[in-house]
């Protein structure tokens, strides 16, 4: 991959290594501008990828959509995983152009970081909101670290609002808004999930993500306030610079 200004495909690799010696690998291309996922044009489409299998309750596709794009770019993801359960071990390995992580954990907590890039990058109207966190994604990434990425990339989406003279919303009032639709959106997948699959570690990577994004409000109404001491030398800085100013 070249330099990451010119490049045109970004390149994430997962790798699945279980006890039992099988290694099993999905590669995620998405076109470096839109973060659009380059599709595999030989996904195959189960029932269960249908648009009116189990179709999100806020779903703002039209009725002509036969398949959810989602469900269709998961398709063999779900389908290589159906049988088995959450909390195998597996050693998850994801290697990107810049560096490599690897990680020790369960099937389930693999699984949700490599659902999370397909769920937002596959043109879904709802889920397409959160898909600039991919350009920086981070595979295994806690809670808090989850809350602030997802925190700062809409505060540069109102930053960058601002300079084209729009109304920024800089309460984050809309970002709760974005996770409130995107987590029906995870509410209808796993429903999607518990029909595609005879064991739960699929279902249940979906589970974890909606976990991620029913605890936005608390972080920012909360956890916002516990992380504030980091900034205090921007903060004071600030508020010096702004005294000086008025003077």
């Amino acid at each position: 991959m070249a330099n990451d200004k010119h490049t045109e495909v970004l390149r994430y690799l997962y790798k699945f290594q279980f006890e039992n010696g099988t290694t099993t690998e999905f590669e995620i291309l998405l076109d470096a501008q839109s973060l659009e996922l380059i599709q595999d044009k030989d996904q195959p489409k189960p029932e269960w990828t249908k648009l009116k299998y189990f179709q999100c309750e806020n779903c703002p596709l039209a009725d002509g959509v036969e398949y959810c794009p989602v469900a269709v770019n998961l398709s063999k993801l779900v389908e290589t995983f159906r049988n088995d359960v959450s909390f195998e071990s597996t050693v998850v390995t994801v290697e990107t152009a810049q560096r490599i992580y690897q990680k020790k954990t369960t099937l389930q907590k693999g699984l949700s970081s490599i659902i999370g890039v397909y769920m937002v990058t596959s043109n879904c109207p709802v889920m397409d909101k959160l898909r600039p966190m991919t350009r920086f994604h981070l595979p295994f990434a806690t809670s808090i670290e989850t809350f602030f990425r997802s925190v700062s990339a809409y505060l540069t989406a109102q930053f960058l609002l601002l300079r084209k003279g729009k109304e920024p919303d800089w309460t984050l009032k809309k970002l709760q808004e974005i996770y409130k639709s995107v987590n029906l959106v995870n509410k209808g997948m796993s429903q999607r999930l518990v029909n595609a699959s005879k064991k739960d570690a699929n279902v249940n990577a979906v589970v974890i993500l909606h976990s991620f994004g029913d605890g936005i409000s608390y972080f920012i109404d909360s956890e916002l306030d516990e992380i504030e001491p980091m900034f205090s030398m921007l903060l004071d800085n600030f508020e010096t610079t702004s005294r000086k100013t008025e003077k």
